[in-house]
C-alpha cells in the first residue's frame, strides 16, 4: 500500500474532524454547522470557497498552474433520522439523528486530500472540491445541479466514492456500468365500496382486489422483462380497514421499484399501472396510481472507470481492487452528477467490523443501523486515492 505520507501525518487531525461530524450529525438541507466546518477548514489552508449551491453544499477551488482541464471531486455531508445505539464518547449528540452511512467519513477524507493538495499542487489544472447535501433522499446532487454546479464550475469529469460493507479494509471495488439502481416508490389506492363483513356482496371488497394486484404485478418481474434484465419489485406496505367486521371503501399498497436501466422501468410502471387499472375494472373498483422517480440508475462512464482503476492500484496495489465488483439495487443521487458529466463512483471497503466492538444491532460496518461508525483507518486510504486520481487526471507537463 503506497498512502501519501503528508496524508499520513495528518491523520489525527482528519479523524478529529470525522469524530465532530459523527457526534453533530444533520440531516438533509440542514448541514449548517457541517458546511460552516468545511469552508472554515478549505479557507484555512488557502482554498477559495463557494457556498449555497443545493442550500447547504460547498464547493472549494484548487487551483495550479494554466491548463484548462477540470475535475470534481464529491462527499456526501448528511446524516439520517434514526436513534444511534453506540455509547462510545463521539457517539451523536443529536437525539433521533445519526451519521449511520459513513458521510462523516466521506467528508473527512475529501478534507483530508484538500489539505494535502492546497499544500503541493502536483498537477496542472483545477480540481473542485464538491461538499454535498442531502444525499439521503432529499436529492441534493441535483439540488446543486440546478443550481449551477456544472456551469459555474466547469469540470471534464466528476468523481465520488462510499464506504461499503463486505469489502475489507485497505480494498476498492468498482465495476464499469450500471452499478447502482435506480429508486422509485409508488404508492397505489384502490378504491372499493364498503359494507359489512357478513354481507360482502353488497360491496366491492377494495382488500381481495389489492391481494390480485400484488400478486400479478410479480408476474412483470418473472414474465414480461427480460430475464437477463434485473428489477426489484417489492411491496413493503399493505393499508386497509379499521374493523373485524367492516368491508373497507379503500385499500392501499406501497412500495419500491428498482432497476438499473430506465427502458425497464418504463416498462415495469407502465405494465403495474395497467394492470393494476384492468384488475380494478373487472371487480368494479378504480384506482389511483402514483409512482415517483426519486434516483435515476447509477451508471459509470468506461473511459473514468478505467482511470479510476488505475489511481486505486496506485494506492493499495493491483491485488486489492476489485474492477468487477457486484452491483447493488442500492440508490445514490450521485448517479444525477454521472447524468450530466463522465465520471466514476467507487467503493471503499469498510471492513469486517474489528475497528468497534458490536454489541448491538448490525455492527460497526453495516449502513443504515444503530450501530454503525465509520472506520477510520480508511481516511488515508481515501484521501490518498482522490490525490493521486487528482494528479493523475492533471499531470504537470
Amino acid at each position: 500500500m503506497k498512502l501519501v505520507e503528508p496524508i499520513l501525518s495528518f491523520q489525527a487531525e482528519i479523524e478529529a474532524i470525522r469524530r465532530d461530524l459523527h457526534a453533530h450529525p444533520e440531516l438533509c438541507y440542514e448541514e449548517h454547522r457541517t458546511s460552516e466546518i468545511v469552508a472554515e477548514r478549505l479557507t484555512a489552508w488557502g482554498i477559495p470557497v463557494v457556498r449555497g449551491l443545493g442550500v447547504t453544499g460547498v464547493v472549494g477551488i484548487v487551483k495550479n498552474g494554466t491548463s484548462p482541464r477540470a475535475i470534481g471531486l464529491r462527499a456526501d455531508m448528511d446524516a439520517l433520522p434514526m436513534q444511534e445505539l453506540n455509547g462510545f464518547a463521539h457517539a451523536s449528540t443529536h437525539a433521533g439523528k445519526m451519521h449511520a452511512c459513513g458521510h462523516d467519513g466521506h467528508t473527512a477524507m475529501l478534507l483530508g486530500a484538500a489539505h494535502y493538495l492546497a499544500q503541493h499542487r502536483n498537477f496542472d489544472g483545477t480540481i473542485y472540491l464538491i461538499f454535498q447535501p442531502a444525499e439521503e433522499g432529499g436529492g441534493g446532487a441535483k439540488r446543486m445541479i440546478d443550481d449551477g454546479l456544472f456551469e459555474r464550475f466547469p469540470m471534464d469529469a466528476v468523481y465520488g466514492m462510499h464506504n461499503w460493507p463486505g469489502i475489507p479494509e485497505g480494498h476498492f471495488g468498482v465495476v464499469s456500468g450500471p452499478m447502482m439502481a435506480s429508486s422509485n416508490e409508488f404508492r397505489v389506492t384502490v378504491r372499493g365500496k364498503g359494507a359489512h363483513a357478513a354481507q360482502p356482496h353488497r360491496g366491492i371488497d377494495p382488500v381481495m382486489v389489492a391481494v390480485q394486484i400484488a400478486q400479478a404485478w410479480q408476474t412483470i418481474i418473472s414474465r414480461e422483462k427480460n430475464p437477463l434484465h434485473t428489477a426489484v419489485l417489492s411491496i413493503t406496505q399493505i393499508h386497509a380497514g379499521s374493523a373485524t367486521n367492516i368491508i373497507p371503501d379503500h385499500a392501499e399498497l406501497v412500495g419500491t421499484v428498482r432497476t438499473f436501466t430506465t427502458e425497464v422501468l418504463d416498462l415495469v410502471e407502465r405494465r403495474m399501472q395497467d394492470m393494476a387499472n384492468g384488475i380494478a375494472a373487472g371487480f368494479g373498483a378504480s384506482i389511483d396510481f402514483g409512482f415517483k422517480r426519486n434516483y435515476p440508475p447509477l451508471v459509470n462512464h468506461p473511459e473514468q472507470t478505467a482511470f479510476a482503476i488505475e489511481a486505486m492500484r496506485a494506492v493499495v496495489g493491483a491485488a486489492q481492487v476489485d474492477a468487477d465488483v457486484e452491483p447493488t439495487m442500492g440508490a445514490e443521487d450521485f448517479a444525477f452528477m454521472l447524468q450530466a458529466k463522465p465520471g466514476c463512483y467507487v467503493f471503499i471497503g469498510n471492513g469486517e467490523g474489528q475497528h468497534r466492538a458490536g454489541g448491538h444491532g448490525l455492527g460497526p460496518c453495516q449502513l443504515h443501523n444503530a450501530s454503525y461508525d465509520f472506520n477510520d483507518n480508511l481516511l488515508p486510504i481515501g484521501a490518498s486515492y482522490w490525490v493521486r486520481l487528482a494528479e493523475m487526471s492533471l499531470p504537470v507537463g
